[in-house]
């Protein structure tokens, strides 16, 4: 196991962005898996398609664009280390967040062949994704702009994201479902649908 970690961590420092693609595409695709078999219980009935979807929206979506970003965080110089965690800890959740999250699910609508339910699908998911994703991921850029050495930051993000991966899944799955459902004549709103999904998993 040590020597895999230590192979793992050299590739990390020759090719960057390569190995960060990669583990984005694993961990997305086991995101979707836990999710399935883990969450939705579906068996002999799991969707590989969606689980491809995830697993290229990690690899060549979200890995180009995260490796750049923490690349470009990390040559900001700051007048002291405190200084440096606040700022990267602020830029990363309330300028690169935002943004992800909506790119996420307008990303999973053209995926799915249906880029008329982006907008209503960030609509309805924006908000409680987001608020999560906060709770989340604001300790954890604490503890990894502080302690964790630049070149394992992502790596830290995404063991922490094969988790929140699992959530995105199981949320996009629902906004999916709640499109399908206004596709009927007396449905309810995405909003409505979503809230009652939440409350039949709480």
């Amino acid at each position: 196991m040590a020597s895999v970690l230590r192979m793992y961590n050299v590739a990390l420092q020759r090719k960057p962005m390569f190995t960060q693609c990669c583990t984005a595409a694993f961990l997305f695709g086991a995101g979707d898996i836990i999710a399935q078999q883990g969450v939705e219980g579906k068996g002999k009935n799991h969707d590989f398609a969606r689980t491809a979807r995830l697993t290229f929206y990690g690899g060549c979506l979200f890995g180009p664009i995260m490796t750049k970003w923490y690349q470009w965080l990390n040559t900001i110089k700051f007048s002291s280390p405190t200084r440096a965690v606040v700022y990267r800890v602020f830029l990363d959740q309330a300028v690169l967040t935002p943004a992800a999250v909506g790119f996420f699910f307008g990303s999973m609508s053209i995926l799915e062949g249906k880029p008329k339910e982006a907008i209503p699908r960030i609509q309805a998911a924006y908000v409680p994704t987001i608020i999560r994703n906060w709770g989340v991921f604001v300790p954890t850029q604490i503890i990894n702009f502080a302690i964790i050495p630049h070149h394992l930051r992502f790596v830290v993000v995404s063991v922490v994201s094969l988790f929140w991966n699992t959530y995105l899944s199981v949320a996009n799955a629902r906004q999916m479902k709640a499109s399908q459902q206004l596709e009927s004549p007396g449905s309810k709103s995405v909003a409505e649908f979503e809230a009652e999904a939440m409350k039949k998993s709480a």
